[in-house]
């Protein structure tokens, strides 16, 4: 059997501007989490550790975190784990790249023909470990843009250097109508075409895994989660490669590295209460490692009043991060309108017509927008006092 690990989008640097203060730590927790990949590829043993992309937020990494990289790299080498990585899109291979900068394995202390720890570029697109009977292919570019997709005409049916044959990308694979844009696409009728055993993808931050032709595919997701859209983020993966009864099967298993959750609450207005009820709701979901983002929408009692910000600085100490977002609308006036022929009830009648229109055009900021103004003039001219 042959064991390996495999992981990506690391993004080690990152700036996290979404993060505010708890940036430094956010990058701290990345460290930590990229750490405990490392202790569980030593504690499972694992032949090697695949880091398939985007190791590196940006090709402008302070030395000092390269070096605080290469030392968790040396801890493998030592225990005798190949590391074998590929650029990303972030720490793209071009002529700035991190990889140019900075001779891993020389930082590391390993000879120049080392196989412990490698990185597969254009003009090393694949590396033997023959010891592990196995090939490993790196399918990358110099550019962040790819000039085709990389699995175009790729096929290791041929190839008998080695029992074992994975690959490594990070890209997209294609989904119509979502993925075109993106700076490496490849399609699964051109995973089925590479008869790879396994292929390590890295840039979706959420695991995914699936299976086209005999190729085994998945994203391991990025160890530390880093956004809110990434709710399956926070493992790496063990894969095991068996030659058993006769055929090739390949097993994955998900093990949780990271610390960070994200969580989205969306609350209806109505049922709110007030800010202090609100404030007692959220503090109910305390928790130091969980970013929390609420989003108050529907329809606003008049009777409700709510600051954000004040409700974000009353749980600050209580999460990671929480952040509060008021979306809701105003409610449309109730009971009869002032005449038509009035100022009053020309302008009401005026702005409710622009609600409708925008809502039915799906312009719903637009809508909500009108709403707030039609509250407004509503409360001023029942002689209510209006805080602006």
């Amino acid at each position: 059997m042959l064991r390996l690990l495999h992981t990506a989008d690391v993004h080690l640097g990152a700036r996290h501007a979404d993060l505010g203060e708890q940036a430094a730590a956010q990058r701290e927790r990345q460290f930590a989490a990229f750490r405990a990949t490392v202790d569980l590829a030593l504690a499972e043993k694992v032949d090697a550790v695949l880091v398939a992309g985007d190791l590196f937020d940006s090709n402008t990494p302070p030395r000092r975190s390269v070096e605080r990289v290469v030392a968790e790299l040396r801890r493998l080498a030592e225990a005798a784990i190949r590391t074998v990585i590929v650029p990303g899109t972030h720490d793209v291979y071009d002529g700035a790249s991190v990889y140019r900068a900075y001779d891993l394995p020389a930082l590391a202390g390993l000879p120049a023909d080392t196989d412990r720890l490698l990185v597969l570029t254009p003009e090393r697109p694949d590396v033997v470990l023959a010891p592990l009977d196995l090939v490993v292919h790196g399918r990358v570019f110099a550019t962040k843009r790819a000039p085709r997709s990389p699995l175009a005409g790729f096929d290791v049916a041929a190839d008998e250097r080695a029992t074992w044959h994975v690959g490594m990308i990070h890209g997209s694979l294609s989904i119509p109508g979502r993925t075109e844009h993106d700076e490496v696409v490849f399609t699964a009728e051109e995973v089925a075409a590479s008869h790879l055993d396994y292929l390590a993808l890295g840039h979706w931050h959420s695991t995914q895994r699936g299976q086209a032709g005999a190729t085994v595919w998945a994203y391991s997701g990025a160890p530390e989660p880093v956004a809110l859209d990434q709710d399956r983020a926070g493992n790496v993966l063990l894969v095991a490669l068996e030659e058993r009864n006769g055929g090739r099967h390949v097993t994955i298993e998900e093990r949780r590295v990271g610390r960070t959750r994200f969580e989205r609450v969306e609350l209806d207005a109505a049922g709110v209460g007030s800010q202090p009820a609100l404030v007692e709701r959220l503090a109910a979901h305390a928790d130091p490692d969980l970013v929390l983002d609420v989003r108050v929408i529907g329809l606003r009692p008049d009777d409700l009043d709510l600051v954000p910000e004040e409700v974000e600085r009353e749980l600050a100490d209580r999460f990671f991060r929480v952040r509060v977002r008021d979306a809701s609308a105003a409610a449309l006036p109730e009971g009869p309108l002032p005449p038509p022929d009035t100022i009053a009830g020309a302008l009401v009648r005026d702005l409710q017509a622009e609600v409708a229109g925008a809502e039915e055009a799906g312009r719903d900021e637009e809508a909500r927008e009108i709403r707030e103004a039609l509250h407004l003039a509503r409360l001023l001219l029942e002689g209510r006092e209006v805080a602006l």
